[in-house]
C-alpha cells in the first residue's frame, strides 16, 4: 500500500496494493501491521456502511469527547466527493477542507483523525460507503456543520442536493464549539 500525506497534518491518503487478474481483483482493505507502520495507531471498533443515490450530501458530521471518531473511509461501489474538514483550534488548517475522489476504480482510501467533521457527496448512480471508526456511535456526542457553509466553501457538484433534515439544521461552521485543540 502506498500513502500520502496531504496539506492537512493528520490526513492520509492510502491506496492499497491491488491484485487483478481474468476472476477479478483481490486486496487488503486494512492489515493491522501495516496502518500501525503509516501512523494509524488506533483500535477500529465499528464498521458503517451506508447506500446512497446520485447527488445525496452526508455530513459534515464528527463526535466530541470521549466518543471522538477516527475514521477510515472507503467506497464499495460508486464514486464519491470524500471531504474532511480541519476542527481542531489551533491548527495552522483550521476551517481548511480536504476533499478526495474515491471510488471503486481506485480503490482509494481517506483516513480521518479524530477533530476533523466528515462528509461526502455520492457521485455515481448508487454508492456504498464503508469506513472504520475508531469509537462507538453515541448520539449525545454527535455534532453537524452544514455542508454549504459559505466559510467553508466546500466545492460541491450537485445543485440542489438530496439531504437529511437533521443535516440542514446543522450548525455553521463559526457556531462550533472548541471540542478539539491541536
Amino acid at each position: 500500500m502506498t500513502v500520502e500525506k496531504t496539506f492537512i497534518d493528520g490526513l492520509l491518503v492510502i491506496t492499497p496494493r491491488v491484485f487483478n487478474d481474468a476472476r477479478g481483483y483481490f486486496f487488503e482493505s486494512f492489515q493491522s501491521q501495516r496502518f500501525k507502520k503509516a501512523g494509524i495507531n488506533f483500535d477500529f471498533v465499528q464498521d458503517n456502511i451506508s447506500k446512497s443515490t446520485k447527488g445525496t450530501v452526508r455530513g459534515l458530521h464528527y463526535q466530541v469527547g470521549e466518543f471522538a471518531q477516527g475514521k477510515l473511509c472507503e467506497v464499495i461501489y460508486g464514486k464519491v466527493l470524500d471531504v474532511a474538514v480541519d476542527i481542531r483550534f489551533g491548527s495552522p488548517t483550521f476551517g481548511k477542507y480536504f476533499a478526495v475522489e474515491l471510488s471503486e476504480e481506485n480503490h482509494k482510501q481517506l483516513w480521518i483523525p479524530p477533530g476533523f467533521a466528515h462528509g461526502f457527496e455520492a457521485l455515481s448512480e448508487t454508492v456504498i460507503f464503508h469506513y472504520k471508526c475508531t469509537a462507538f456511535y453515541n448520539k449525545d456526542s454527535e455534532r453537524a456543520i452544514i455542508f454549504n457553509d459559505q466559510n467553508l466553501n466546500i466545492p460541491w457538484r450537485t445543485k440542489n442536493p438530496i439531504v437529511s433534515e437533521k443535516d440542514l439544521t446543522a450548525k455553521k461552521f463559526n457556531e462550533i464549539e472548541k471540542d478539539f485543540n491541536y
